[in-house]
């Protein structure tokens, strides 16, 4: 069975949409298992010093998985069955070592209109495509 990871930024959630939609009609054409994927940030050591390990893992699984939710719903209602992860890293670097670690054969980012940042710096799926191999993974979207 096919794998396909889908990261997620609750701040996008047009991109959320579309993605989840790619996602529902992959599903439809073939049995895929979906893994939802949020990338968190690491804490400065400043902030950090503030909490016990164990308490700062929890904050950011919490943080996560709250980040999740409206793709979980998107994802429940289309009746497309999923996993959560959620990870703490650089952006580009976590995805694609996430799409090694589970096994993944498709990375769907969903479609996103390019502005000034994009390109600049590129897009975060350029991102992740320049970090793996094209046999590793498709990235689709943009």
């Amino acid at each position: 069975m096919r794998q396909v990871l889908v990261p997620i930024d609750p701040s996008n959630e047009a991109r959320t949409r579309s993605a989840i939609a790619e996602v529902v009609g992959l599903h439809r054409q073939e049995p895929i298992g979906v893994r939802l994927l949020r990338v968190l940030p690491r804490l400065t050591n400043h902030v950090s010093m503030f909490f016990a390990p164990s308490e700062l893992h929890q904050l950011q699984a919490q943080s996560g998985a709250e980040d999740l939710q409206f793709a979980q719903g998107l994802l429940t209602a289309a009746g497309v069955p999923f996993t959560c992860t959620v990870m703490v890293g650089r952006s580009a670097e976590t995805i694609a070592k996430a799409a090694r670690e589970f096994g993944c054969d498709r990375i769907v980012f969903g479609e996103e209109p390019t502005g000034l940042a994009t390109k600049v710096f590129g897009s975060l799926a350029g991102q992740v495509r320049h970090l793996l191999d094209p046999t590793e993974a498709q990235v689709l979207g943009s």
